[in-house]
């Protein structure tokens, strides 16, 4: 900085570091009257002030690394409590205003001339604009890739294979089938049927409304990769208009034991696996 002194700078920050606690105290019991959120952030504003008071210190690269750092710190501290954004978004607000009073009331005091006090106070406004783009990027992100879990794990759930018997398994659907869900339920029908060492894996249809050609040809891999482990796999609740997409594809469904209803289904791989003893 061209028009303050090194030493007027780290008087500022030492200021700022030493009201650290009682600034972050005096916004604790705001914030949980307004927001009926009683989550400790103690450490989280003491990490903000901290944080600001060393930026304005550093040349502007590096202030922006670090305020980059506080940011990911930040956004993780927030999903992780399930916390809005806007939470961060008051507090940085909040603290802009707080250690603008005390850059003012230094600056009064060292007599600093305009140019200089301008130069401060815009560099750390610069900071602060950076801590909220940061926080928001990193919100973003990281909340982005909770939801991607969460879905992950929802469809996970909405593809169980229920073990019926020693030998046999039900992997009963619901709902439409999109080439997404279908991936999970390939996944899922490899990984149990190994795992409970499967002989027949009854694909239940019945609660299926459509199925168009790319789910269609995901199901016949599925069928295929299964058989190379040794499962059979019987469909049942295949309607007509099911039956003649899967035609249409070029599946050879007298390949494929079928039946109508899961009753049957059952049934015949009961009697099948006695056959077989």
């Amino acid at each position: 900085m061209n028009y303050i002194k090194q030493e007027d700078l780290h008087f500022i920050g030492t200021k700022i570091l030493q009201r650290k606690e009682e600034l972050a105290e005096n916004k604790r019991q705001d914030l949980a009257e307004a927001h009926n959120i009683h989550v400790e952030l103690t450490n989280f504003r003491i990490d903000l002030l901290t944080t600001y008071a060393d930026s304005i210190l550093m040349e502007k690269g590096i202030a922006i690394d670090n305020i980059k750092q506080w940011g990911e710190n930040t956004a993780n501290l927030l999903v992780g409590n399930q916390l809005p954004l806007n939470i961060a978004l008051e507090e940085i607000s909040y603290y802009r205003d707080v250690i603008g009073e005390i850059i003012k009331e230094e600056a009064k005091h060292k007599k600093f001339s305009l140019d200089a006090f301008y130069e401060i106070i815009s560099h750390f406004n610069t900071i602060v604009d950076d801590a909220i783009q940061s926080v928001i990027r990193s919100y973003v992100k990281d909340y982005t890739k909770k939801i991607k879990y969460a879905q992950y794990a929802i469809d996970e759930l909405s593809v169980p294979v229920v073990r019926m018997t020693e030998e046999i398994g039900i992997l009963p659907l619901v709902g439409d089938l999109d080439t997404k869900r279908a991936q999970y339920l390939m996944e899922n029908a490899l990984d149990k049927g190994k795992q409970y060492k499967l002989k027949w894996l009854i694909i239940d249809l019945s609660a299926v409304p459509i199925i168009d050609t790319m789910v269609a040809d995901e199901l016949f891999k599925i069928i295929a990769a299964l058989k190379l482990l040794g499962i059979y796999v019987i469909i049942s609740g295949l309607r007509p208009e099911i039956a003649q997409t899967m035609v249409n594809l070029g599946i050879n469904l007298e390949e494929i034991k079928s039946f109508s209803s899961l009753h049957q289904a059952v049934q015949y791989a009961n009697s099948s696996i006695r056959s077989l003893t």
